[in-house]
């Protein structure tokens, strides 16, 4: 009876500080072309936890590691719904294809949660509408700090409501009340920015009570800014104007700078920011808008913004989440052997990339529900492939979900073109793509090796790219056909007359 004791409160720890999270459930009308992806909602930079594919019913099944109890986003089509999760969870839901995320329905051991946020978000659809925005920052300041206050009031006593209703556990119900008072915050500099225009006096300052107010909204700023996007996005309102201005002088001094090179430097001058604030800053300006597919095949560009994120990020977490990023977008690095991982072809036999060792190799990663590539790509690689065919071998790598949709997706898209078609096994949760970093959003895509199976490029996601042309020409000795913009021109206009 002992021994059962202690192995049942064994298994029980082991379920409670579990990070898995059980998703299943059915999306009626789903498209077998559609994926369904959860993403961590409060990171920085943060890559998708998990892919899901349908069933031809609409049925999905996977689980993956929650980072953390908190927010998260549930993709489905292009949209997004926001769901609270918990590591140890079984999150099971029913939706209908045609107005996802509005027919959600949750359930499982997360329904509590997921039902207070969709009483809150149903709560403030109605409220919202009762404010007029323009009469709102119009309102002298004295009206205006009652107003806000009696926004927070009512706000706070409906989370209050709906969590005790729905049996909602505390952590969601202080998430939200520090979400309005983000948003509220957000709010106020909105007042503090508009308001001189709204009443026509350009002399109006906000007073010390109205700044005193604001400091009362802001009860745990580090706290707020791990977990509130909100709050970034308040404390971006408030250095907006700071940074234009310093950006500005600052191009002046030395024009070559690039957006989060200029942004890093303005940091470096905030001493009424923390370190906490300025890495989630920067790390949002570098993964908004400097870490892009096409800063991949760019390491002139690569290498200030890996300096950034070694060199001025210091929250572990946010610089390990932007480094994974940054390696994910870029690729491997060259001169390493790929990585060797489980493949199979179509006959079932193994493949390693030191089969292919002798000539260079342009490996190509897909899948069947990636759009438009029958269309836009599979007519591009037939040339790339016919051009450097004698000199180069070439490998598809499908990630699909199962073998069986392998061999219909390489025999239908890749039918007549030279190369070998092989499976990840596991598809997007195979060992190859967890090595080789492939998302998603990183389909089509592609990489050189040299003729001893090392990297020798960076990914690309266009076959079109002069970088990818430029590598391919190096390994082979070839020389690719420049085309002139005038044949395009002429072609365009020629179709037109059409």
């Amino acid at each position: 009876m002992k021994k059962y004791f202690l192995l049942s409160l064994v298994a029980l720890f082991a379920i409670s500080c579990s990070k898995k999270v059980e998703v299943s459930g059915k999306i009626t009308g789903g498209l077998p072309l559609e994926r369904i992806e959860f993403t961590e909602a409060s990171g920085v930079g943060t890559l998708p936890l998990i892919n899901l594919g349908m069933d031809k019913d609409g049925n999905f099944s996977g689980t993956f590691e929650a980072p953390k109890n908190g927010m998260y986003f549930m993709s489905y089509a292009g949209r997004k719904a926001m769901v609270y999760l918990k590591g140890g969870q079984k999150f099971q839901f029913t939706a209908n294809n045609f107005d996802f995320p509005e027919s959600l329905k949750i359930s499982g051991d997360a329904k509590n949660n997921n039902d207070f946020l969709q009483g809150n978000q149903k709560f403030l659809a109605q409220y919202v509408t009762k404010i007029n925005m323009r009469d709102l920052l119009s309102k002298d300041e004295a009206a205006f700090i009652k107003e806000v206050q009696k926004i927070l009031t009512d706000v706070e006593k409906n989370i209050d409501s709906i969590a005790k209703k729905t049996k909602a556990d505390s952590e969601v119900a202080k998430f939200k009340k520090a979400e309005i008072k983000a948003s509220l915050l957000t709010l106020l500099v909105q007042y503090e920015q508009n308001h001189a225009m709204a009443i026509q006096n350009p002399n109006f300052k906000v007073s010390g009570k109205f700044k005193d107010f604001e400091k009362s909204l802001i009860e745990n700023s580090d706290e707020l800014v791990r977990n509130q996007p909100i709050f970034r996005n308040y404390l971006l309102g408030k250095i907006a104007n700071d940074f234009q201005s310093f950006a500005q002088t600052n191009k002046t001094r030395n024009p070559k700078d690039e957006t989060a090179e200029t942004f890093s430097k303005f940091l470096d001058t905030r001493k009424d920011l923390s370190q906490t604030a300025k890495d989630y800053l920067l790390a949002f300006i570098l993964s908004e808008y400097e870490i892009s597919p096409v800063l991949a095949s760019d390491e002139k560009k690569l290498t200030p913004i890996k300096k950034i994120i070694d060199e001025k990020i210091k929250d572990q977490t946010v610089k390990s989440d932007m480094q994974k990023l940054l390696s994910v977008i870029a690729g491997l690095k060259i001169g390493e052997p790929a990585p060797e991982v489980p493949m199979i072809k179509q006959d079932g036999k193994p493949f390693k990339f030191a089969d292919a060792k002798g000539k260079p190799v342009l490996v190509m990663f897909y899948a069947s529900w990636n759009p438009y590539i029958a269309e836009s790509t599979v007519p591009v690689l037939k040339e790339v492939v016919n051009f450097y065919k004698s000199k180069m071998d070439f490998v598809y790598i499908n990630l699909d979900d199962s073998k069986n949709q392998f061999i219909k997706t390489s025999n239908a898209m890749l039918k007549g073109i030279s190369g070998t078609n092989v499976y990840a096994e596991g598809g997007m949760s195979s060992e190859l793509a967890k090595k080789f970093g492939i998302y998603g959003f990183k389909l089509p895509s592609f990489i050189v090796l040299d003729k001893d199976g090392k990297i020798a490029s960076q990914s690309f996601f266009e076959l079109g790219d002069n970088n990818l042309v430029n590598v391919l020409d190096k390994q082979t000795g070839l020389k690719a056909p420049v085309v002139s913009p005038e044949i395009y021109l002429q072609n365009d206009l020629l179709q037109g007359a059409k």
